[in-house]
């Protein structure tokens, strides 16, 4: 479920790595996933690609750990492929990843420093992470391939339960990412670069109203170009703050997060483009109900915005610098319609998951263009007069998912309806495709 996911991915971000994920004993742990995935879409709405785009996809990850006394050494590797692509399609670095080695790391984990319960850790090498809301920084799982980074992580938590994790990285860039290497599925080893860096973090204190938790961050983006990749020039700086309360049955819980980001960026990856000052916002506001009984129910209400360019000197447009899509707004892959971009969108949310094997949810939401003259979410979709009018259409979509083998083997369905709205039919750059559909079927192994 979408709202259990994003708890715990949350809280273990930040308490994973300072003792409760490493409180195995010393030696030697191995694990690994094979997930194979067919996606099949109709009624393209993204500009520039094809009608119709289907994909075979499979992903092998090896996680491999050494600990002893406090120290640990790891290294994952993760292989994804593609097939089946056709002219027009959609298929790109998010799917294709050949063979790369996206951990390798030496961590240190210290016990009880400032008193009982308190942990501090130190983690060194290449990484994923997962931070926070994972709305800016993650480790994609939707998606074929996943984000890693290279650089320094510390965290620490405190005897009150108060936690911190700190950071400064440099993203890896997928390679390769000409698409004739990325549909030969050929290897590359992905680079990082001081010409791209991430660096912040995210402090958090449990109880500070109730039974509420709360969170403020900060992540700071550089990056420039190189001699074979041309940027926007991107010095971004995104502040946010966030209060969660974490479901129970017969309760009420809910979830606010704002982020506000400013900095400077160039009008288009040309050398001789313009900077201009970033102003740009996101709020994401959920509030819900989980009901008693053995169908562990919840019905929420949710509201996405992220804010658009508007005409002017300044740049407005949101950017969800690594975040992840799937868990708030709608699949990745080679639907990937909407994302935390020039979106304005209610919704109404309903989770089951009445055992330990099955759970699922179905969304219905509208959608309207935060900023009319800008590109509609991440369709590309654009009518810089404004005459297109702001809505975009109505989206339904779900995902179920089954263990067929407890822990062991997993079979997972997902399904998007896009409606198109005025806007989706009418901007001068609109496919005229039809409303959208799409569906996807993955078995998942792991050990």
């Amino acid at each position: 479920m979408k709202y259990i996911y994003l708890i715990s991915v949350a809280w273990l971000s930040q308490s994973a790595l300072v003792g409760e994920a490493h409180a195995t004993e010393d030696g030697f742990a191995f694990s690994g996933s094979v997930r194979t995935r067919y996606e099949t879409l109709s009624g393209q709405s993204r500009a520039g690609f094809g009608a119709h785009d289907e994909l075979l996809s499979t992903r092998t990850t090896l996680l491999a750990e050494y600990r002893k006394s406090g120290l640990r050494l790891g290294a994952e590797i993760y292989d994804s492929r593609a097939y089946g692509s056709r002219s027009g399609s959609a298929i790109g670095t998010g799917e294709v990843n050949t063979i790369e080695p996206v951990q390798a790391y030496l961590g240190v984990d210290i016990r009880e420093p400032f008193g009982k319960g308190s942990a501090v850790s130190l983690q060194a090498g290449r990484f994923t992470l997962n931070m926070g809301s994972r709305r800016l920084v993650a480790a994609d799982d939707y998606r074929n391939t996943t984000n890693g980074y290279t650089g320094l992580r510390a965290d620490v938590r405190g005897a009150d339960g108060s936690t911190a994790t700190l950071i400064y990285t440099l993203p890896q860039m997928r390679r390769p990412d000409d698409l004739p290497s990325i549909l030969d599925n050929e290897p590359g080893l992905d680079r990082e670069s001081s010409t791209l860096r991430l660096w912040g973090g995210l402090l958090s204190r449990p109880g500070v109203f109730g039974k509420t938790f709360a969170e403020i961050g900060y992540f700071g983006l550089a990056e420039r170009d190189t001699a074979r990749r041309a940027t926007r020039n991107r010095h971004l700086h995104s502040f946010s703050a966030r209060l969660l309360r974490e479901p129970a049955a017969g309760r009420f819980d809910h979830e606010i997060e704002i982020v506000h980001q400013i900095g400077r960026v160039r009008a288009s990856a040309a050398a001789s483009a313009p900077s201009l000052d970033v102003s740009a916002s996101f709020l994401h506001a959920d509030f819900g109900y989980s009901f008693p009984g053995p169908l562990k129910a919840r019905l929420s209400a949710e509201y996405d915005y992220a804010s658009g360019d508007a005409p002017g000197g300044g740049y407005g447009r949101f950017d969800t610098l690594f975040g992840m899509r799937r868990a708030d707004l709608a699949p990745a892959g080679i639907y990937a319609q909407i994302g935390r971009a020039n979106i304005s969108t209610p919704g109404i949310r309903f989770e089951i998951a009445p055992n330990a094997r099955l759970d699922g949810f179905m969304v219905y939401r509208a959608m309207w263009l935060a900023e009319k003259t800008d590109a509609f979410s991440t369709t590309g979709v654009r009518d810089i007069s404004g005459s297109s009018g702001a809505f975009a259409g109505h989206q339904i979509e779900g995902r179920a998912r089954y263990w067929l083998l407890p822990k062991r083997l997993r079979a997972e369905a997902n399904a998007a309806w896009l409606r198109k709205g005025a806007f989706l039919k009418n901007a001068p750059n609109a496919p005229q495709t039809g409303n959208t559909r799409y569906v996807s079927m993955a078995l998942t192994a792991s050990f």
